[in-house]
C-alpha cells in the first residue's frame, strides 16, 4: 500500500469525524493537509497522511470498532473511480474479486486482502498484521465493512457468509449482524470471511467485456502513475489529463513547475521519455476510451484531443495503433 491514493477517503472520514464532534482541523492535524485540499477532486496523498488522519480520529472517537463499521458503509463503488467501474463491468463475481485484488492499491484499504479456496469455500483473508495497534481495530472494521458494501452493490444483495472470524476482542454483536449478516467469532487468530465457492461463478448484472477491458487498462495505467510518486513523467501525465484538448506546450509546463524547459527535458530524458511521448500516450489513452464508449463522433474526438484537422488525428492514431480510428471502433462493437 505504498502507492499514492486519492483524497476521497480522507474527505469521507473528516466529514464523518465532524458529524461526531471532531473538528476538521483536529482530524487533519499533523498530516500536512488543509481543508482546502479536501475540495480538490484530483488531489493525491501519501498513505501515511491518511494514517495520521485516522490516528487523530481514533483518539477522539469513543468506540473505534463501531465507528469503523459505520465508516466502511460510506465507501460506495462510485467512491473508487475507475476501479469501481472495473468491478461492476466484470463478467462474474470471481472475476470482480480477482481484478479488485490485482489493483487493490487503487483503493483506500490498509488491509492486505487475499482470496483463498478451501474445500467448497472461498475465503477472503483480511491481513492486518502490519498495522499499528492504535489504528488496527478501526481499520479492520472499516475495511471489512467496506468490502460488504462493494459486494452488495455488485449484486444488489448481500452474499451470505458461511463463517466470519475477526481478530478483535469480543464486541457488541448487533453492529456486526447489521453489516455482515452474522455474528463473528471474536479473538480469532486471523480475520477472514468465507462464502460458498460456487458464488465466484455468479454472473454480474452489469457485465460488459469491452468496458471491463478498458477499465482494467486504465487501472493499470493509474496504478503505474501513482507508484511512480513524484517523478516528473507522472506529474506531467496527471497535468496533461486535467484539461483534455488544451494541452500546454513544454515551455508552459516548465513555467508552471518553476524550472527551465531545458531542465524539464533533462528530467524526462533521465526517465526514458520526452514531452511528445507523454502527450501521445495521453492522447492515445483518451482516444481509445472515447472510441470504445461510442458516444462521440471522430470529429468531436479529434477536437477534444487538440487536433486542428481530423486527418491529423487519423494519421496519429494509425501511427499509435496500426489501424484507423473507425476500424478500431468497429473491432470493439
Amino acid at each position: 500500500m505504498n502507492a499514492l491514493r486519492a483524497i476521497t477517503s480522507v474527505r469521507l472520514q473528516v466529514a464523518y469525524g465532524a458529524e461526531h464532534g471532531v473538528p476538521v482541523a483536529v482530524s487533519l492535524a499533523g498530516s500536512g493537509l488543509d481543508a482546502g485540499v479536501l475540495q480538490q477532486a484530483d488531489a493525491t496523498i501519501e498513505p501515511e497522511q491518511e494514517l495520521i488522519v485516522i490516528r487523530n480520529l481514533c483518539e477522539h472517537l469513543d468506540d473505534p470498532v463501531a465507528h469503523g463499521l459505520a465508516m466502511g458503509q460510506r465507501y460506495h463503488l462510485s467512491s473508487y473511480g475507475v476501479w469501481g467501474f472495473a468491478l461492476l463491468s466484470s463478467t462474474t463475481f470471481g472475476d470482480a474479486i480477482r481484478l479488485g485484488l490485482r489493483y487493490l492499491g487503487l483503493t483506500f484499504a490498509f488491509l492486505d486482502v487475499r482470496l483463498e479456496e478451501r474445500g467448497g469455500e472461498a475465503v477472503l483473508v483480511l491481513d492486518d498484521t502490519v498495522l499499528d495497534e492504535t489504528v488496527r481495530p478501526y481499520l479492520l472494521a472499516r475495511d471489512a465493512s467496506a468490502i460488504m458494501v462493494i459486494q452488495e452493490e455488485l449484486f444488489s444483495l448481500r452474499v451470505p457468509l458461511t463463517s466470519l472470524n475477526m481478530r478483535l476482542p469480543p464486541q457488541s454483536v448487533s453492529n456486526f449482524e447489521t453489516v455482515f449478516g452474522r455474528v463473528p467469532v471474536f479473538s480469532a487468530a486471523r480475520s477472514e470471511a468465507a462464502f460458498a465457492l460456487s458464488l465466484l461463478d455468479m454472473p454480474l448484472p452489469q457485465a460488459n467485456s469491452v468496458t471491463a477491458r478498458l477499465c482494467e487498462e486504465q487501472c493499470h495505467q493509474l496504478l503505474v502513475q501513482r507508484n511512480t510518486r513524484g517523478e516528473m513523467a507522472a506529474r506531467l501525465r496527471r497535468r496533461l489529463l486535467q484539461h483534455p484538448g488544451h494541452f500546454p506546450d513544454l515551455e508552459s509546463l516548465a513555467a508552471e513547475m518553476h524550472v527551465s524547459s531545458r531542465t524539464l527535458r533533462r528530467h524526462l530524458a533521465r526517465e526514458g521519455t520526452g514531452y511528445q511521448e507523454l502527450l501521445d500516450e495521453v492522447r492515445r489513452m483518451l482516444a481509445e476510451q472515447w472510441l470504445a464508449l461510442g458516444i462521440l463522433t471522430l470529429e468531436e474526438i479529434s477536437e477534444r484531443l487538440g487536433y486542428s484537422e481530423l486527418s491529423n488525428f487519423i494519421h496519429a492514431f494509425r501511427r499509435w495503433t496500426g489501424q484507423s480510428p473507425a476500424r478500431f471502433r468497429r473491432g470493439i462493437e
